[in-house]
């Protein structure tokens, strides 16, 4: 009876270990494409070229982030995306993470 307790009981455990791992490793990536993103649309917003904005998008997502800028009504939005991967029990695995911000573009 203990040893299908400790069976059923040891792949939640092993679950629990790496949602523990990757998760921060994730959300961590978020808030740098957030920050990221706050920082392009601010840029772009007062005048800066958008090459300008990604790269300094570039050093503030994480590596091979895109950076996307759009006019739209006197507003600059701006999205920066990145593949994350985490390398786990032998496999990697990526998520994509998403930051968005939105500025009104000074005249």
């Amino acid at each position: 009876m203990v040893t299908v307790e400790a069976a059923l009981a040891l792949p939640v455990v092993l679950l629990v270990g790496v949602a523990a791992t990757a998760l921060p490793l994730v959300g961590g990536a978020q808030v740098r494409c957030t920050d990221a993103a706050r920082e392009v649309a601010l840029l772009v917003a007062r005048g800066a070229s958008p090459a300008e904005a990604a790269a300094v998008a570039g050093r503030l997502a994480p590596a091979s982030a895109t950076v996307r800028v759009d006019h739209v009504d006197g507003l600059v939005r701006a999205a920066v995306i990145a593949p994350v991967g985490a390398h786990v029990l032998g496999r990697t695995w990526t998520v994509t993470v998403r930051g968005s911000a939105v500025a009104a573009a000074e005249r």
